[in-house]
């Protein structure tokens, strides 16, 4: 920053990037200075891209970039790349590394790569409370010493430290470089002088010349196609390059780059005993080993998770219920009073395009609002305490045997809110083959879409004693299909090598209700959004199909009931042209023991999950009598049996993922063609399962 007068750097706005370790707490920090809604989980993997916000007031403005949780620099992962990138293309005027307090050496290796790239770097030293908890207690002006950048300390659940960590940002922004060289001793350092003054000449190389010199040795891929690209002795270079590798590991048995690794690993593990003033006791045990010895515990650990999951689900429907019949009442009187207030025989149309399509539609998928907020404050609690990796680590060794990377339990527990989000966390996954099969099996795994779906049938046909042990084996079922079909998918079109899973286990942590607050928000507002702008634009127009084309005067049956009659209703909705795709759909779905109301549903189900109920409340309210207004439940259990119930359910949980999924399995695995199979397999498996159902079942039931 030198030449630039103070003034003007003090009043710029400066751009800042958030970098750390998974589960360090940087994406809590980010929330902080920013006031922002980021999603916060307690697990490895959540940022999946980088995240901005601007943080104003005292110390502002500043633009805040939240960079992907990463463990290096060493762009293997798509979060390296995505951390390394930025900070050599975008130049950020200060780069914030949020370093877990309780784990400070391994934290320690991503600060010492950041000194290499010779950015502005800042020390947030997080979870100081949780570090004290355990028995440490650390120096921050000596490490900031060592690592030539300043160390605050903050603790991100609650905010502590945040004021003074923006204002160092600010300082940090009008200091000069002092970026300290870890020393790779003399063989090593030879080499890397000879080959940083063969790249000094080099105007357009994005990397500092001693970090491009270090990463050629270790022989990075990206490094060594950008030296291609712009260096003019690259002749020179690449030969000089070789002779050293060979050299070095002739040298000392082991290639440069486990050689760099080493030293870099020996650096910060001196500078986290220097700067370490107390320790635990080696036989002190954590709150969180001692709780982890019952919940992870080898034989009770996969009945625990389950009992955390049926309580879940119990209190969805226990709490959900009474509020859901408030907003379906609601709804209810909205639309008698539109009826009450409506002039006879004036614009039908409109009537009923406001009372059924807008109302029995949209109203007809967000009576299930309290639900969906009870299932993610739930899911929320336990991803925000530090369970959910838990939950992770108990499920690898069950991942593994059915062909999964033991990582891709992160993006399956996404998958619970949406499928979308889910399959970009894929990028997490080490290898392309881990992340096709994760991918391809994802819509297996019941997204808040469906759950409507579930909340509507469920009771529709079974007692109040089975619905949550029913809405748990629905999700249960999903996740042993997927596993299933990773496993053939795995043997056949995606073989390849299973790679190791190593996760951190993060400490217990008691969620602050802020963060809970947040990502139930989120989760909410999505789905509420979703209902008034997709699902809205998807119910008016299978509004149009159900009434259009109208019944024909001669054609009408003789009316015994009146113009409003059901019969009459019914007859009208059969000829309109959801009615009529809906009949010659029977031939494919007559055997599942679906009709042509259940198959006009579908089709919407088509765009959005969700929309399968929203059609279902349309097209009883088109079939409804006048006078006669009874809930949704209960027409289906009056036009349908349990059976016919249950085969719905399997069809609806494996069918067709909705258009969204196909796009981003589409966008994501760069192939057609899997997106295509994703969507013709768990088709045809859902025909095939409620076929069996079905018909199976209607021999013992007559």
């Amino acid at each position: 920053m030198a030449g630039i007068p103070k003034e003007l750097i003090r009043n710029r706005e400066l751009t800042v990037g958030l970098a750390g370790n998974p589960n360090s707490g940087k994406t809590s920090l980010f929330n902080h200075l920013t006031g922002g809604f980021q999603h916060v989980g307690n697990y490895a993997g959540v940022t999946v891209e980088k995240k901005w916000g601007r943080l104003r007031g005292p110390h502002g403005p500043m633009h805040i970039v939240d960079l992907p949780g990463t463990y290096s620099l060493n762009a293997f992962s798509e979060e390296e790349r995505v951390a390394r990138n930025f900070l050599l293309r975008d130049k950020p005027d200060v780069v914030v590394d949020v370093i877990d307090a309780s784990n400070l050496e391994r934290n320690l290796y991503l600060a010492v790569q950041l000194n290499e790239l010779e950015v502005n770097l800042t020390l947030a030293l997080n979870m100081m409370d949780v570090a004290r908890g355990e028995g440490f207690e650390l120096d921050l002006q000596r490490l900031g010493e060592l690592l030539g950048a300043p160390a605050v300390e903050t603790v991100g659940h609650d905010g502590r430290g945040i004021p003074k960590l923006s204002a160092m940002i600010r300082d940090a922004g009008l200091r000069e470089l002092e970026p300290r060289r870890v020393d790779y001793g003399d063989e090593l350092e030879c080499e890397i002088e000879a080959l940083t003054e063969m790249l000094v000449p080099t105007d357009d190389l994005i990397f500092p010349a001693r970090y491009a010199a270090i990463k050629l040795l270790e022989e990075d891929p990206e490094v060594h196609d950008a030296v291609r690209e712009c260096c003019a002795n690259l002749e020179a270079i690449e030969q000089r390059l070789e002779e050293a590798i060979e050299n070095l590991a002739r040298y000392f048995q082991d290639p440069p780059s486990i050689l760099i690794g080493d030293r870099r690993y020996g650096f910060a593990a001196g500078i986290a005993r220097e700067v370490t003033l107390r320790t635990p006791r080696p036989d002190r045990v954590t709150q969180s080993e001692r709780i982890d010895g019952v919940l992870t515990h080898r034989v009770m650990g996969v009945p625990i998770f389950l009992a955390f999951m049926f309580g879940l689900f119990s209190l969805t429907f226990t709490l959900g219920d009474p509020m859901m019949g408030m907003i379906e009442s609601l709804f209810n009187w909205l639309g008698n009073s539109i009826d009450g207030v409506w002039p006879a025989g004036r614009h039908e149309w409109l009537h009923s395009l406001i009372v059924d399509g807008i109302i029995g539609g949209v109203g007809g998928v967000l009576v299930f609002l309290p639900n969906i907020l009870l299932l993610f404050l739930g899911i929320s609690f336990l991803e925000d305490t530090g369970y959910m990796a838990r939950a992770a680590f108990i499920m690898d060794k069950l991942m593994h045997r059915f062909g999964l990377h033991g990582k891709s339990f992160i993006p399956m527990l996404i998958g619970f809110g949406c499928t979308i989000p889910a399959i970009m966390a894929t990028r997490t996954l080490p290898s392309k083959r881990d992340r096709l099969v994760t991918m391809m099996i994802l819509p297996f795994i019941s997204c808040g879409a469906r759950l409507p779906i579930y909340l509507v049938l469920i009771p529709a046909f079974f007692p109040r004693g089975w619905h949550a042990p029913l809405l748990l084996g629905l999700y249960i079922l999903g996740i042993l299909l997927g596993l299933v079909m990773a496993k053939i998918l795995g043997k056949t079109i995606l073989r390849g090598e299973d790679t190791p899973f190593v996760m951190e286990l993060p400490p217990y942590r008691l969620p602050t209700r802020r963060s809970v607050l947040l990502h139930v928000w989120q989760r909410s507002w999505m789905y509420v959004r979703k209902a008034g702008t997709i699902i809205l634009a998807i119910s008016i127009g299978l509004w149009i199909l159900m009434s259009f084309p109208a019944l024909p005067e001669e054609g009408a049956i003789p009316n015994h009931g009146g113009d409003d009659s059901a019969a009459l209703k019914a007859q009208k909705l059969e000829y309109s042209a959801a009615g009529r795709i809906g009949r010659a759909m029977e031939t494919l779905t007559d055997p599942l023991g679906f009709d042509w109301r259940i198959n006009t549903a579908l089709l919407g189900a088509l765009a959005a999950k969700e929309v399968f109920v929203a059609e279902l409340g349309i097209i009883f309210s088109l079939e409804e009598s006048e006078g006669e207004s009874l809930r949704l439940r209960e027409i289906l259990r009056r036009n349908y049996t349990p059976l016919q119930g249950v085969s719905i359910l399997i069809f609806c949980l494996l069918a067709s993922p909705c258009m969204a999924t196909f796009s981003i399995t589409r966008r994501e695995s760069g192939r057609w063609r899997y997106a295509f199979l994703q969507w013709f397999g768990m088709t045809a498996l859902a025909w095939i399962l409620s076929l069996l159902i079905f018909q199976i079942g209607s021999l013992f039931i007559t």
